[in-house]
Order: structure tokens, then C-alpha cells, then sequence
């Protein structure tokens, strides 16, 4: 069986969006090298479902999902842990009104559920 993934793609502070740069090639990078961000990372999966989600402003609640993809494989032997990924959608924008506490980098993994299937849903 495999988990649901929401992640983040924005570096600096939030101020580098790096989610077409991942989408063209195909991966996910984690942008955090220390504490619990790449431990959590590090358990994602083959086969496991991934969403980049981004912020939706000062001030305002919830979430946009912006792509869903398929990991492929995790490398875990350099000093970030890069996914290998199958885009599956991109360029959304969903709007999803419960953010879960999805406000950092790596959350997860996620059993489905009704949250998870209107994230996911293709």
C-alpha cells in the first residue's frame, strides 16, 4: 500500500519556488539538510503518492495544490534527499479550504481519507 505526501517546493523563506524547476525534471528535492524535516522525508517510498502544495498568502487559510505526482525512487545517499517523480498533473492551483497544518516542507505520510481524496484526486 502506498502513503500521500504533501510537500512544499519554496526555498529561502518561502521566496523561491521550485516546483517547475522539479516538474521539468521530473524529481522533488528536499531543500532542509538538518533536523526533522529529512527524517521525514527520508520515509517516502517508491510507488508512494506526492502533491507540491504552496502557501496561499498572508492572512488566508488553507492550501493550493499545485502538482500530484508518483515517486519513483528516493535517493537518500547525498546531502539532500532527492525523489525521482512522474508528474502526473501539473499547473492545478486546487484550492483546498483545510491545510491540515501542511506549512512546512515534508507531511505525511497520509492514509486516504476525504482530505486526502480532494488533494489527490485526478
Amino acid at each position: 500500500m502506498h502513503n500521500y505526501w504533501v510537500v512544499g517546493a519554496s526555498w529561502d523563506g518561502g521566496n523561491d519556488n521550485q516546483d517547475a524547476i522539479f516538474v521539468e525534471k521530473g524529481i522533488w528535492q528536499l531543500g532542509w539538510k538538518d533536523g526533522f524535516q529529512p527524517k521525514k522525508a527520508a520515509e517516502m517510498k517508491a510507488g508512494d503518492r506526492i502533491a507540491i502544495k504552496r502557501m496561499k498568502g498572508k492572512g488566508q487559510t488553507g492550501i493550493k495544490i499545485m502538482h500530484i505526482g508518483i515517486i519513483k525512487g528516493v535517493n537518500l545517499d547525498t546531502n539532500n534527499i532527492i525523489c525521482t517523480v512522474n508528474w502526473i498533473v501539473t499547473d492545478l492551483n486546487r484550492n483546498i479550504s483545510e491545510s491540515r497544518g501542511c506549512f512546512k516542507s515534508v507531511h505525511g505520510p497520509f492514509k486516504p481519507d476525504l482530505w486526502v481524496n480532494k488533494v489527490f484526486c485526478l
